[in-house]
């Protein structure tokens, strides 16, 4: 861990900030990056730029990366004369998760906050929270689990990249957009990581809610439905992941024939993989007419998909296959207060007895 280093008795002067060249311009009517969300505005964004030193210490290298939240910048930390690389992002479910001090074995598996601090807009009218992070690498899902960088090299050589060859860039009044730069492959991957928590939701003392949540193909059919929805959507995102990862290939696509978020489509495929959803639940929903009729029958705004969960199911055979796809299927219910919890599912045959894969 970056903080894990020892401070020095002296305090040694900060080493200096590097110069970065600027990077060619893009045409100014081009939508760059985060400027494609449909959601997305500039005000919500502080104005950083490559080369830019806060607090007087974090030095902007580069950008990693953008989400629907926040930009994420990776910055050396000037305190030190070695290579000591740090992230920038703004959200501030990790300074909740920060201040509940959990003893919980899995919290090494949840990003961590080194540093925070505050800045504002040249006008006063916005205020940003900045959250330092330490860099993680390459992402395995969906760019919310990642994995801890344990070959540092790969930051070092990102700087050097950005400084050599300046990433792509368009100025739009005071600010910059830029192309993000990829991080290399390490040599040795760090463990896994939970790090995005955009559509996370804090906690409330009746343990239901109504807001929207989840990324999109991930999203549980009461929340699809409009419905109000408690911890059991964690489950059905469960049972998705654990789909998309063993069987690397997503489980649920969601979009239309153009590409674009669909939630009738989405709803099609859950039909396809569970049948058709029971009455009683669409009956609490008022949302649900728009797709199913007073019976309860799809209004076939998208085509059922002809398949099966055993039929897209490729990797294992016999008995294997059928206590994965039984393992899934409790998960993905229809009701939430038919999918177990998680201490359930650790009793079950393929947690339990794992599998055998050539």
């Amino acid at each position: 861990m970056l903080r894990a280093l020892r401070t020095p008795l002296f305090r040694r002067l900060p080493s200096p900030a590097r110069q970065f060249p600027p990077g060619p311009l893009l045409d100014s009517m081009d939508k760059v990056e985060e400027e494609k969300l449909a959601w997305h505005s500039h005000d919500n964004f502080f104005p950083v730029k490559i080369g830019d030193v806060f607090q007087s210490k974090y030095q902007v290298v580069g950008k990693i990366g953008y989400g629907g939240y926040s930009t994420v910048w990776l910055c050396r930390d000037l305190e030190y004369r070695e290579h000591v690389y740090v992230t920038l992002n703004y959200i501030n479910v990790y300074e909740h998760l920060k201040s509940l001090k959990s003893g919980h074995t899995g919290t090494v598996l949840v990003r961590t906050v080194l540093d925070k601090f505050h800045l504002s807009s040249t006008d006063g009218s916005h205020f940003y929270q900045c959250l330092v992070h330490p860099p993680l690498g390459m992402n395995i899902q969906e760019k919310n689990i990642m994995l801890n960088i344990e070959d540092e090299s790969i930051l070092v050589d990102f700087e050097k990249a950005e400084i050599s060859n300046p990433s792509p860039r368009k100025v739009v009044g005071d600010r910059v957009i830029y192309h993000s730069r990829n991080l290399g492959i390490p040599k040795k991957h760090g463990r896994p990581v939970l790090s995005d928590f955009g559509e996370a939701r804090f906690g409330s003392e009746s343990g239901t809610y109504c807001d929207d949540v989840q990324p999109f193909m991930y999203r549980a059919p009461e929340v699809l439905l409009r419905m109000p929805w408690n911890e059991k959507i964690d489950i059905w995102n469960l049972a998705v992941v654990a789909w998309d990862l063993f069987e690397q290939g997503h489980l649920f696509y969601a979009q239309d024939e153009n590409k674009r978020e669909s939630d009738s489509h989405h709803l099609a495929e859950m039909i396809a993989y569970l049948g058709p959803p029971p009455r009683d639940m669409l009956e609490k929903s008022e949302y649900a007419n728009k797709y199913f009729d007073n019976s309860g029958k799809w209004k076939c705004l998208a085509e059922i998909p002809p398949t099966s969960l055993a039929d897209i199911e490729s990797n294992l055979e016999g008995e294997q296959q059928e206590n994965f796809l039984r393992f899934i299927r409790k998960m993905l219910q229809w009701r939430p207060e038919d999918r177990p919890t998680a201490k359930e599912l650790l009793s079950g045959p393929w947690l339990r007895g794992g599998y055998n894969r050539e």
